[in-house]
């Protein structure tokens, strides 16, 4: 997974510009993840309200920023 799919996925999500995404992972996969939206949040696309690591999984929830530069 890349940013544009992590986004793209966002996106679909989302209801308005508030989005909440729960992503089946593995435990290699979940390092990564939390790399690409600590990305995300710092190009100013999405703002985080939560992170919650599972087991098998990681739930997102936050708001999508349409504006542009």
């Amino acid at each position: 997974m890349n940013k544009v799919e992590l986004l793209k996925k966002l996106v679909s999500s989302s209801r308005g510009n508030l989005f909440s995404l729960e992503i089946p992972t593995t435990t290699e996969n979940q390092s990564k993840i939390q790399e690409l939206v600590r990305v995300l949040e710092t190009e100013k696309r999405i703002k985080l309200r939560e992170y919650v690591q599972r087991e098998y999984s990681v739930y997102l929830q936050g708001i999508i920023k349409y504006a542009s530069e």
